[in-house]
């Protein structure tokens, strides 16, 4: 059995949900497993598992867009706790615990030790689409996908194998990269969907406008979350959030209106629902995720928010239906199955694909 540190990035709670679930596989199989994170990761993860705190980067947001001028300062006043973080984890982790190899889900300091330490390091996580997979770029964005796919390379470097989780399978680049369906929680695989007649509305308190167009839709009934209040307002039912209320909306809503984060429209693309994304202005994968949603016909790709986005999501309702009856859903054995083929024998398949790595960079220097 392999010793292992999970690395995870504490951004939002799609990584902490994905990471739970191969974090709970591969203790379940045998593995020792210690993970690090920082902010909702850390929060979400830190009752059930050994988990060790962190200084991470952080993404502001500024009126429904990505502040570049907050992102950076946020990150550079944390740059000396974020040094002594490295030191607590290299000392801990690295040099106490001696793992056989590191996963990351897009944690910076777990990647970075896995290469000082000389450690196959595996990436689990969406991100890396942008960098090893072929994706629809319009070439007015040809150039922020050039310095996103540098960014992952900054945050992530050398990583001997990318197990890549997608809903668009686009080419791989190369022979270290695999992709998988969305690894989903437990509860969603369980959940009895129905079909409701309210849609389902996520997204944050920077979308104020979004409840005035949705109200010009008498006839509609909307479960709104996101705003940290409750009560009704005409057609709307605002909701604090609830895991266990928000996915049986989730599963009974006939639509969801929401940004375009990755695990909501993977969790609502396995529940058969049309999706109506509204990306964060600004951050590039969001855009992405919707351009992607829209060009697979699950949903729309709302680029300005107005009523006739929405009214024009409502009228195209039976062809997203009818394409997503399409869609494969699958559980995650597929991406579990090849965790247990890397890290079977001592890791030596995983060992393997770390020495042709090495050999590669020490080719390319030469």
């Amino acid at each position: 059995m392999a010793k292992i540190v999970y690395g995870l990035s504490g951004e939002g709670s799609g990584h902490s949900s994905r990471s739970r679930e191969i974090m709970n596989y591969l203790i379940s199989s045998g593995h020792e497993v210690k993970a690090v994170s920082y902010d909702r990761g850390y929060r979400n993860l830190k009752d059930d598992f050994d988990v060790l705190e962190v200084v991470g980067l952080r993404m502001i947001n500024d009126e429904n867009r990505i502040s570049k001028t907050k992102t950076l300062t946020e990150n550079i006043s944390n740059i000396l706790r974020g040094y002594e973080s490295q030191e607590r984890v290299k000392e801990l982790l690295f040099k106490k615990f001696k793992p056989d190899c590191v996963i990351t889900d897009f944690e910076p300091i777990t990647a970075y030790l896995a290469n000082y330490f000389d450690i196959p390091l595996i990436t689990i996580d969406n991100q890396h689409r942008f960098r090893y997979m072929d994706f629809p770029c319009p070439d007015s964005m040809k150039t922020d996908a050039l310095l996103v796919e540098n960014l992952i390379r900054a945050i992530v470097p050398r990583p001997c194998i990318s197990l890549i989780t997608t809903y668009y399978f686009g080419k791989v680049r190369n022979n270290r990269t695999i992709l998988f369906p969305p690894i989903l929680r437990e509860k969603v695989f369980k959940v009895k969907t129905s079909e409701k007649q309210h849609i389902l509305v996520y997204v944050t308190q920077a979308y104020e406008n979004l409840l005035n167009i949705l109200k010009k839709f008498k006839r509609e009934k909307f479960y709104v979350y996101g705003y940290q209040r409750s009560g009704k307002d005409e057609n709307l039912t605002l909701k604090r959030f609830s895991r266990i209320t928000f996915l049986r909306d989730l599963a009974s809503c006939k639509a969801i209106i929401g940004t375009a984060g990755f695990t909501l429209i993977t969790e609502s693309l396995h529940l058969k629902k049309p999706y109506c994304s509204i990306p964060v202005k600004g951050q590039f994968e969001q855009i992405m995720n919707a351009i992607m949603l829209e060009q697979l016909g699950y949903g729309k790709n709302v680029k300005e928010m107005c009523r006739d986005a929405i009214s024009a999501f409502f009228y195209e309702l039976p062809e997203y239906q009818i394409k997503l009856k399409d869609y494969k859903s699958e559980d995650n054995s597929k991406i579990t199955g090849k965790l247990d083929e890397l890290l079977a024998d001592n890791c030596s398949l995983l060992r393997e694909y770390h020495n042709r790595r090495t050999k590669t960079i020490l080719t390319k220097k030469t």
